[in-house]
């Protein structure tokens, strides 16, 4: 009687197994799901189109008719619910990735290989598959087509903005070699503040305090930034600190910008029917009467125009330059303005870019994931005749926490005579 009913019984222990199934390995024959993908979509556009009722109505009595007499699990049967629900109602597998807010980067290498960044940090989601890679660009057609444009293999590179205001770059085969690729970055609807960027650990509030005093002293500010580092989200940010009486003229290849100010006229150089150079975009945007004209990226021989721009007394203008650090951002702009074709001796075009340029910030996405502003600099031009930056904070990095984190300090210099300071006594501040 000592014994339980286990030991009794002699009943042995097994361990369930929890781990999830991957969402392709679910319906495991993709030609039947093909099949009756093609059966049921079939049938529930004929039904709206003979009724005139909504095709939602009627996607479980489709599905219940289309797999009868196929022995399908229960999980196969839900699986392809979401598929034909997804596809008839959004945007195919990817329907609930763009949804989600914390999502802010979708990639999809293969119909079974899907990565999303989620805080910085790029995962492998699993919760989510395409049948084949006819299915990726169905979808991908799905998403273009509020939009007017199309991939095919007449047009195997799509670069678009998509309804919500995410940013689809799309690429078929054989410039692909692995298959269809997508790259979806996401835009939140609530611009991100100055604020935020605090909250997040990413400058302090002396730093914040400063670079809003730049804002409102007119101060000519470039931020530099590798990609996805949040140099757009944070010239977003800065923009927000902009003087609502003030007009702003936003100049970008695709917008992207979203600023909260009564004032704003938005000039975006590429749509579904055109396409204009940055260079000419900002050439308008000096006669449509700006107090701030902000450029999106710089990436071509625009930089030279907007350097024009912030020497002919057009104060107040930013812009970004994906680089690698503030020297790797001069040298990078150096060579943009080269592009024009100019016969002007490089220290020359050096003393322009000093005397256009107040302030450079520069922003990283560190090991860890997180993003700093690692430097807020002024320029100068050192025995050697070139530019390098004269450090106002940085943020330098001691080393890593057990978990992985980066640890370091923010340092401020304060002995030195910064011209910028001219700017803000003119302004009172």
């Amino acid at each position: 009687m000592s014994k339980s009913l286990v030991e009794a019984f002699n009943i042995k222990r097994k361990n369930a197994d929890l781990s999830e199934v991957a969402d392709y390995e679910i319906f495991a024959d993709k030609e039947l799901l093909e099949q009756l993908r093609l059966k049921i979509m079939g049938n529930l556009t004929e039904r709206e189109v003979l009724t005139d009722e909504p095709a939602t109505e009627y996607i479980d009595l489709e599905i219940e008719n289309a797999t009868e007499g196929y022995d399908l699990t229960n999980e196969e049967r839900i699986h392809l619910r979401h598929l034909i629900e997804n596809e008839l109602n959004g945007y195919g597998p990817l329907t609930e990735l763009l949804k989600d807010k914390n999502i802010t980067e979708i990639m999809v290498n293969s119909p079974k290989e899907i990565y999303i960044e989620i805080d910085g940090k790029v995962i492998k989601d699993d919760s989510v598959s395409f049948i084949n890679e006819e299915h990726i660009i169905r979808s991908i057609n799905k998403m273009l087509s509020e939009s007017g444009n199309t991939i095919d293999l007449a047009n195997p590179i799509i670069d678009a903005r998509l309804k919500d205001g995410s940013r689809l770059y799309a690429i078929l085969p054989p410039l692909a070699s692995k298959g269809p690729m997508i790259t979806i970055h996401k835009f939140k609807k609530d611009a991100e503040s100055i604020e935020d960027f605090i909250r997040m650990g990413s400058l302090t509030t002396n730093m914040a305090n400063f670079l809003s005093s730049c804002v409102k002293a007119k101060a000519n500010i470039l931020i530099s930034g590798s990609s996805s580092s949040g140099a757009t989200t944070l010239l977003g940010a800065l923009c927000e600190l902009i003087p609502d009486e003030e007009r702003i003229i936003t100049v970008e290849d695709m917008v992207e910008l979203q600023i909260n100010k009564k004032n704003v006229v938005s000039l975006e150089s590429k749509s579904s029917n055109y396409h204009i150079s940055l260079k000419e975009l900002i050439k308008s945007a000096v006669r449509m009467r700006p107090d701030r004209i902000i450029v999106g990226e710089l990436i071509g021989d625009e930089a030279f125009q907007l350097l024009q721009v912030m020497n002919s007394g057009n104060d107040g203008a930013m812009s970004v330059i994906h680089a690698m650090g503030v020297t790797d951002a001069i040298k990078r702009l150096e060579t943009l303005v080269l592009m024009n074709d100019l016969n002007i001796p490089l220290k020359v075009i050096r003393e322009y870019i000093l005397s256009a340029i107040d302030i450079v910030v520069n922003i990283e996405r560190l090991s860890d994931g997180k993003r700093k502003i690692t430097s807020i600099c002024e320029l100068k031009l050192d025995n050697n005749g070139e530019i390098v930056p004269d450090e106002i904070f940085i943020f330098k990095q001691d080393g890593m926490t057990s978990n992985k984190e980066v640890i370091g300090e923010y340092i401020q210099f304060e002995n030195k005579k910064f011209k910028i300071l001219k700017k803000f006594k003119n302004v009172g501040i």
